[in-house]
């Protein structure tokens, strides 16, 4: 089971999308659950990445600061899988 950072529900990890920080320190989205990094989960919904990013949910799993940008290309990124 994993946490959501935005909505802060217990799913498994099939139901939720990984946020992944690299060891070079960027943020992508992780669509396989096997990349290599600390990673964040977020349930498959843009409400969730905008709570996350509301309680900062996303910054306090990473453990770094995150720029505004980085979630607007996760919300991109969303968008493209088609998420609501």
């Amino acid at each position: 089971m994993r946490q959501c950072t935005g909505c802060q529900e217990m799913k498994s990890k099939k139901e939720m999308l990984r946020i992944l920080k690299t060891a070079e320190g960027e943020v992508v989205l992780d669509t396989t659950g096997r990349k290599n990094g600390r990673g964040a989960y977020l349930c498959f919904s843009k409400e969730c990445l905008r709570k996350a990013k509301k309680n900062r949910g996303l910054e306090r799993s990473l453990k770094m600061n995150i720029p505004p940008e980085v979630y607007d290309s996760l919300e991109k990124e969303l968008d493209k899988i088609g998420m609501e």
